[in-house]
């Protein structure tokens, strides 16, 4: 694709967020929104790929009907109370079907069935975009209009995103649909604490986001896009495969890695609130998702992939391409839960 395209379909994707950013206005955020939906989609298509055109058919339909569902509700509201603002979501219909429409967009569960299928037709950096940036303009109106949410609506998405997030990865063997039922997941840890602490929300969503990058640009590096791939990357560059299973059990949350950080304060935070049993099954569902990292960790690090020597396998793969990002979030990755007490302080 020509580079002046992409520079504008960027800018697009960073002026739809910057919008639905800075709006009061729902019309304002709906355009914002829109905008993004607009930007990414010659982004997913660009390869010409049967796959990637069918994952692009996919994501423009499902944004699409979300788009439209939250232009229904704010319409709704404006008609009930007469206010286009979204401080003034009172009409509990209203702030039903935006939260449904704004979960749908982001991919919590169970309106994620899209997530996985459009993420596997993506190349890795258009599925970072996608599993970020996209992220951003949805999450920051959840997070302005969670009092006016439904308490309930928003633990049982939490929860049910969580545990599904756990469950459908289990029996994955393609690395972008893992990835995206990890997106899920993180995405329910966000929104289970969102009422209580909403500085714990942007926490976890800036560690995901610096995880989630530094997954997806090791396993580009790596080429690796299968499971059974996996064992390839040992001969071709130990230290990458070393750093790419180190941030896979950082994503999982294992300690003494920086994913352990969120999932830490947060069920702290469920546990103050005397929320026990929710804490607890949100911690049983992060060893769902610890599992399937482990299983990727061990493909990676504890098995070897037949007709695979050094002889015949170039021991160091091609590191001209730039790795400054990839250093950045890796560090953040794995070296950050030493500052978790500075950084609750900090956020709270």
């Amino acid at each position: 694709m020509n580079p002046y395209v992409i520079m504008m379909l960027l800018s697009s994707l960073g002026l739809g967020t910057t919008l639905t950013f800075a709006s009061s206005h729902w019309l304002l955020a709906w355009m914002g929104l829109e905008i993004n939906t607009l930007a990414i989609v010659p982004l997913m298509a660009q390869h010409h790929h049967p796959r990637a055109v069918e994952a692009t058919t996919k994501y423009f339909l499902t944004q699409a009907t979300a788009a439209a569902m939250i232009l229904f509700a704010s319409t709704t509201n404006a008609w009930i109370t007469g206010e286009w603002n979204m401080n003034s979501m009172t009409s509990p219909i209203a702030s039903t079907m935006v939260i449904t429409a704004l979960a749908l967009k982001i991919g919590l569960a169970p309106m994620h069935f899209w997530m996985p299928e459009v993420l596997q037709g993506l190349d890795l950096l258009t599925g970072l975009i996608m599993s970020t940036w996209q992220k951003l303009a949805p999450l920051a109106l959840i997070i302005q209009m969670a009092q006016a949410i439904d308490p309930f609506l928003l633990t049982a998405l939490g929860l049910t995103s969580t545990l599904i997030g756990g469950w459908g990865g289990l029996n994955q063997t393609q690395l972008r649909k893992v990835l995206a039922y990890s997106s899920i997941a993180h995405m329910g840890w966000m929104i289970i604490v969102l009422q209580y602490a909403p500085q714990l929300t942007l926490l976890a969503l800036g560690t995901y986001i610096f995880l989630t990058s530094a997954a997806f640009l090791t396993l580009k590096m790596s080429s690796a896009t299968k499971i059974n791939t996996l064992a390839m990357t040992w001969s071709n560059s130990p230290i990458l495969t070393s750093t790419t299973a180190l941030v896979l059990l950082s994503l999982g949350g294992l300690p003494p890695l920086t994913g352990f950080m969120p999932k830490w304060l947060i069920l702290q935070e469920l546990t103050k609130q005397n929320l026990s049993i929710t804490a607890t099954i949100m911690a049983l569902a992060a060893l769902l998702s610890l599992y399937f990292y482990l299983r990727l960790c061990y493909a990676m690090t504890l098995t070897i992939s037949p007709n695979t020597t050094n002889s015949i396998t170039p021991w160091r793969i091609n590191t001209t391409q730039n790795s400054l990002p990839l250093v950045i979030s890796t560090t953040i990755a794995l070296g950050f839960l030493s500052m978790t007490q500075a950084i609750h302080m900090l956020v709270t």
